[in-house]
């Protein structure tokens, strides 16, 4: 007989980001959401890309180690912004989050999402990355200095969200606007779909 369980699939968030999970809730999917703790800051590697998807795979591989999600399929994400070669993530504080605008503004950055997926039933993982180019516009000095103020860019990747109150400073994207607020749907379809998972398969009914 096999193992596999029977019914809808038991899925875990390892993201404590409301945006994910509202990508998640928006596409049928009903995760449960169980933070990694991981440190963000003893991770480390060669370029934005590959960080943000260390971090995601470490997420992922913390979450998916728990007795208690045994059966699950674990969905781990960390998103960074690719500008001048540096990986940004969130600001420390409104004085970095209004100066990464002024040197924002008027050009063009990467968004990095990791994406890792692990089944804890078979024991296998697949990972990949997300890119979207955004197209910042060019915000006043005094339309930065509000938006810092109303404190949404101190808890995003990048100082900006696209679906937020920094959304009027985007001029554009390239690629999926999904990814920029936190997950690529499409990418996590292809990843589930190499574990032999169908995303149809875990719609909430």
């Amino acid at each position: 007989m096999s193992d596999q369980p029977r019914g809808p699939r038991r899925l875990v968030l390892a993201s404590k980001s409301p945006a994910r999970l509202g990508l998640l809730r928006q596409a049928g999917l009903a995760p449960e959401v169980i933070v990694s703790g991981v440190d963000e800051d003893a991770v480390s590697a060669p370029t934005p890309a590959e960080l943000a998807l260390a971090l995601a795979e470490a997420k992922a591989s913390v979450v998916s180690a728990r007795p208690d999600v045994k059966g699950a399929i674990v969905i781990g994400c960390d998103s960074v912004l690719e500008l001048d070669g540096e990986a940004l993530g969130k600001p420390a504080d409104a004085e970095e989050a209004t100066a990464r605008w002024k040197s924002m503004r008027g050009r063009a950055g990467v968004l990095q999402t990791g994406h890792s997926v692990y089944d804890t039933v078979s024991g296998r993982h697949v990972s990949a990355v997300a890119s979207t180019v955004v197209r910042f516009g060019d915000p006043s000095d005094a339309e930065i200095a509000s938006y810092v103020a109303s404190g949404e860019p101190l808890h995003v990747a990048g100082a900006f969200t696209l679906d937020g109150r920094s959304a009027p400073f985007i001029d554009g994207i390239d690629g999926d606007h999904g990814n920029v607020i936190g997950l690529s749907l499409p990418l996590l379809r292809r990843l589930l779909a190499e574990l032999g998972v169908g995303i149809t398969e875990l719609w909430e009914a």
